[in-house]
């Protein structure tokens, strides 16, 4: 039997094993309206960089704008966004949970900034280096490449999850560092259409082998085309979705259910070289089904 917590907040889908649940609406309001504690948060808010700027795409001109949810804000706008919903996540977290935030210069030190001003204990700063950066068309400037990911835990004295060991594994047998060399999302990963800001699926799978394990909650407030959702279950992990354009909502139903099918499911994972080489883990490949609790 399938426990529900909360039945005032409707699912607006929810995968046959229940382990990827998903919710249409403001997560500033969501939040608020169930009660449950995460293993994990991820979540990539806006940027606020829709202002007009162009870059270059597959060889062409094109306007950045990603639409009027980034929208740029003042200093204070932007401060006031962050310690809200940071605020809302850490009810959200268990004791022991880490919360990872992505960003770029433009909103990752108004995050660190609220997350300390919060409670929370900043772990790492990740470094994502893009092997495959946007070219710079102005020739002003160093090429952007690069992307960060901070990773806090809730707690300032209470120990986290971090499977260390895993994570040396992964990295041929030496620790691995924070500066973490990928490609941007590939069209592999568009076969259902795309989302404006998606990060690729082999930064979130080692996030969430980092910082989980086999069975953890995680929630995405901000969930986007839910690509946290589609490889928190390819880990073997649980994952729950908040998303307010229901676009996006569709986008997030229809890359889970390509999922159901062996052959998608066999390509996501040969793509992904963390879980190709953990194909023989347990910690991947252990059955979650059964009776749980789920958020909404």
């Amino acid at each position: 039997m399938f426990i529900v917590k909360n039945q005032n907040l409707k699912t607006y889908y929810q995968s046959e094993k229940r382990d990827f649940v998903l919710a249409h609406g403001d997560c500033f309001k969501l939040l608020k309206e169930f009660d449950f504690k995460f293993d994990m948060i991820f979540a990539d808010p806006p940027y606020f960089l829709s202002n007009g700027g162009i870059s270059l795409q597959s060889g062409k001109v094109v306007c950045v704008d990603k639409g009027d949810w980034d929208k740029g804000k003042s200093q204070d706008g932007m401060m006031a966004f962050n310690m809200e919903w940071l605020r809302l996540c850490r009810d959200k977290l268990k004791d022991n949970g880490t919360i990872w935030i992505s960003g770029t210069y433009h909103n990752i030190f108004s995050v660190a900034n609220c997350l300390t001003e919060l409670g929370y204990k900043i772990l790492n700063v990740i470094t994502w280096q893009k092997t495959n950066p946007p070219a710079n068309i102005s020739c002003r400037f160093f090429t952007y490449s690069t992307e960060f990911v901070i990773w806090a835990r809730k707690m300032q004295k209470v120990p986290h999850k971090f499977n260390y060991d895993l994570m040396k594994k992964l990295n041929d047998g030496k620790q691995m560092t924070d500066v973490w060399r990928m490609p941007a999302i590939g069209r592999w990963e568009k076969t259902c259409g795309k989302h404006p800001t998606q990060k690729p699926l082999r930064l979130l799978v080692r996030m969430i082998l980092a910082s989980t394990n086999q069975g953890d909650w995680i929630l995405d407030p901000f969930s986007g085309s839910s690509t946290t959702g589609i490889a928190a279950n390819l880990c073997g992990r649980r994952f729950a979705g908040l998303e307010q354009e229901e676009e996006f909502c569709k986008l997030s139903k229809a890359r889970r259910e390509e999922m159901e099918n062996l052959e998608n499911y066999n390509n996501l994972i040969s793509h992904i070289e963390d879980l190709h080489k953990l194909q023989d883990c347990s910690m991947v490949n252990e059955d979650i089904s059964g009776n749980i609790q789920i958020p909404f």
